[in-house]
Formats: structure tokens, C-alpha cells, sequence
């Protein structure tokens, strides 16, 4: 038997002994969770007003798209670079000094490029190397941030803690662009920086008060290379572990890319209006928002976590191929609801699934190698866009869909042991 079914074994409580009821928040009632909920509402909000400022500001100093995509590509760069580090530091470092110095530099930086801004002494390198250290502060503070999790409620709320951690996110996803537009329309891009600012402030608040247990090093202080390897060699040795992330960051090039081809199906597919394109995008977050309220309620009736995952990634596989196959707006945006849920579902399962097995002394360089489909996404962006040139976008989804189909079935295949595990009792992985 495996590392990741003892854990599973030995920390899932049953699901006969836990009753009907609706668990919407109830990872909240925990005190130090809470502070953490509430410095990722704080947290999420910045980076989304942040995000629409820089592309705002770079485009209405350039007005080069080129420069827009470098942008991008600039901001999740650190995650494929950094991130491993982070996963180091996460497990070896004291959690709670990591999350206040990455903060800082998040602050920090938000007020000097307020001031340039506001002083008119802003260029376009001043804006690529803000780029640059806000996704090296990002791609350090993730993974201490995640995990923490487990550490600060007990593992009956882990699946609630997770759902509504992404509720926070998804839901600034929304707010936060629109509060960002608000502001630069009434007070300029200078204000947006200042706003972020405090935003960022208010997680640093958070993290003070909150009582981050400190990690307990699995064997004697190494170099950081070696640590980085150990991570590697822990997901490579657990067919678990190996099959979760594997269904994480695979799909991140093969289905995410799906979105940065909406303006193309809107106008030369569905060739609708520009209102359109809002209906399009809007309906995977309403099917997110769905499922994520959902599991929060009822994830803790789940039995089966891995079958759920995999079940997600085959209906997203299916919905995708769906959505590649309409001619009509509101049953593109019917099928773009169903990725959208069940994106968020197999998304969030995965995760979930991580943060039960890994042990808590390598759950920090674990959940950085997940991470990397920070950096990913942009590179599948670029395939499906080369795609979409040569074979329209209708064929482009319709294949990425089959293949994240295929994944899913070869996975359920390879890894009988992720579709068998229930909590409480032991699988052969």
C-alpha cells in the first residue's frame, strides 16, 4: 500500500457517519481559516484590478496587441521558474514570514507604480518588470497559501474550505474588472495602483493575526535543489499523486485555451453582435459559481472525490465538443455553462485530493508543481490560436475536447485506484 492510501486511509472520516446536512460555510467557523478566506477576498481582488490596469495602461500607451500577449505571458512566467523554489520555501521556511514578505513586495511595488503613474513617468519596461515581480510574489505566496489549508480546520472541511476559497476568487473574478473599469473611468490607472495597495494591506492584516502552524522538515536540512528533487521523486513514486496532477496541468494546454478563442467564434462562427462576446464569456463563470456553491454545500457526502474529478474532466472533454459543434448563441451558452461547471469541479476535486494525500512536509512543493498551469495556460493559448489559423475554430475545441476525453479515459484506465477510493477504506493504487 502506497503513502497516499495510508494518509487517505488513516485521516478520511467516513461518509456513513456524517449525515445529511448543508455545509455551505462551514469551514468559516474556524478562526484562522476565516482570517485566511477573508485575505483571499482582499487578495483577489487586487490581482484582478490589478490585471485590467495593466492591460489597460500598456495598450493605451502602445495600443500593440503584440505587447499585450508578452504582457501575459511576462505575468505567468514566474510560475514555471519560481514556482518549484516556492514549493521549496513552502515546506522549509516559516509559512507565515513567506505570505507577509511576498505581500509586501506585492505592496510595495503597487505604490511605486502608483506614483509613476500619477507623476506621468511611466513606460512600457516599467510595466513588463512590474509584470515580472508581481508573478514571482504570486507564484511564492500560492503555495504557502494553499498549504496552510489543511493545517488550520479539520479534514471533514477541507472539501468546503477549498470550494469556498475558489468562490472568493471566481467571485472577484467578476467584481474586480468592473470595480477596476469603474476606477480608471473616474480617477485614472494611478488610483487602481493605490487601491491594490490596500488591498494588499489588508491581507498582510489577516496574516498577522492568524496562528500559521510551523512545518516539521520529513529528514535533515539539504540544499534546496535537493528538497526540489524530493518533490519531483514524491509525485513520480505515488500513482495517485502522479494521476491527480497529470489530470491538473494537462488540460490547462489542452481545454483552458478554449476562452482566448471567444472573440473568433463570436464574430466569425456565431457572427453575432459584440454583446454577444459578454454572453460568452459570462457563462462559464455562472456555471462555476454554480458548482462551486454546491460542493461547498454537499461535498462533504462525496465519497468517491477521484471519480467525481475524473467524471468532471470527461463531461468538460464532452461539453467542449459540444460547444466546437453549435451554430447557435444560446446553446453555446448553454454548453459553455456545463465546461464551466464541470471545469470548476475536476479543478477543484484534484485539489482537494492533493492537500488529503500529501503530507503536510511536502504538500508545499506538491501543490507548486500543480501550480504550474499558471504557466501553462499561456502556452496553450498560443497552440490553440496557431490551431484555430490553419483549421478554424470550431475544429480547434472540438479537438482539444476529444483529447481532454481521451485523457480522462486513459487516467480512469492507468489509475484503477483513483476511481476506487472511497474515505475510510484502503485501494491498491
Amino acid at each position: 500500500m502506497t503513502h497516499a492510501v495510508e494518509v487517505l486511509e488513516r485521516e478520511s472520516p467516513s461518509p456513513r457517519s456524517r449525515g445529511f446536512r448543508v455545509t455551505t460555510f462551514s469551514s468559516l467557523q474556524h478562526r484562522d481559516f476565516r482570517y485566511l478566506w477573508v485575505g483571499t477576498l482582499f487578495m483577489s481582488a487586487g490581482q484582478w484590478v490589478q490585471q485590467i490596469t495593466l492591460g489597460w495602461l500598456l495598450y493605451d500607451l502602445t495600443g500593440s496587441s503584440v505587447l499585450l500577449g508578452l504582457l501575459n505571458g511576462l505575468r505567468a512566467l514566474p510560475f514555471l521558474i519560481s514556482g518549484p523554489v516556492a514549493g521549496v520555501i513552502a515546506d522549509r521556511a516559516d509559512r507565515k514570514k513567506s505570505m507577509l514578505g511576498s505581500q509586501y513586495l506585492l505592496l510595495v511595488t503597487a505604490l511605486i507604480m502608483g506614483i509613476l503613474v500619477a507623476g506621468g513617468w511611466v513606460e512600457v519596461w516599467h510595466l513588463m518588470v512590474f509584470a515580472v515581480v508581481t508573478g514571482a510574489a504570486w507564484s511564492l505566496n500560492q503555495p504557502v497559501r494553499q498549504a496552510i489549508v489543511p493545517n488550520l480546520i479539520p479534514r471533514k472541511d477541507l472539501i468546503n474550505a477549498q470550494a469556498l476559497n475558489s468562490t472568493a476568487f471566481n467571485l472577484n473574478k467578476v467584481l474586480g474588472p468592473l470595480l477596476g473599469g469603474l476606477l480608471i473611468a473616474h480617477s485614472g490607472a494611478a488610483g487602481n495602483f493605490y487601491v491594490q495597495a490596500v488591498a494588499y494591506a489588508g491581507v498582510m492584516a489577516m496574516v498577522y493575526i492568524m496562528n500559521v502552524p510551523k512545518v516539521t522538515p520529513s529528514g535533515p536540512r539539504v540544499s534546496a535543489w535537493a528538497d526540489m528533487k524530493e518533490g519531483w521523486r514524491y509525485c513520480w513514486r505515488e500513482p495517485l499523486v502522479l494521476a491527480i496532477l497529470i489530470c491538473g496541468l494537462i488540460p490547462m494546454i489542452l481545454a483552458f485555451p478554449y476562452q482566448a478563442l471567444m472573440p473568433v467564434f463570436q464574430k466569425d462562427v456565431l457572427e453575432a453582435g459584440p454583446e454577444a462576446l459578454g454572453v460568452l464569456f459570462a457563462a462559464p463563470g455562472v456555471g462555476g459559481m454554480v458548482a462551486l456553491v454546491l460542493l461547498a454545500s454537499f461535498g462533504h457526502r462525496i465519497g468517491r472525490l477521484g471519480r467525481l474529478m475524473l467524471g468532471g474532466l470527461l463531461v468538460l472533454g464532452i461539453s467542449l465538443m459540444l460547444f466546437a459543434s453549435t451554430r447557435d448563441l444560446w446553446l453555446s451558452a448553454l454548453t459553455l455553462t456545463i465546461v464551466g461547471a464541470s471545469q470548476v469541479m475536476y479543478n477543484n476535486t484534484a485539489h482537494i485530493l492533493l492537500q488529503q494525500i500529501v503530507p503536510d512536509e511536502l504538500r508545499g512543493r506538491v501543490n507548486s508543481i500543480y501550480m504550474l498551469d499558471h504557466g501553462l495556460a499561456p502556452a496553450g493559448a498560443l497552440v490553440a490560436g496557431i490551431a484555430t489559423h490553419f483549421f478554424g475554430a470550431p475544429w480547434t475545441i472540438g479537438a482539444m475536447g476529444a483529447l481532454v476525453l481521451l485523457l480522462g479515459l486513459i487516467v480512469a484506465w492507468k489509475a484503477p485506484g483513483l476511481t476506487r477510493w472511497r474515505p475510510g477504506v484502503a485501494e491498491e493504487a
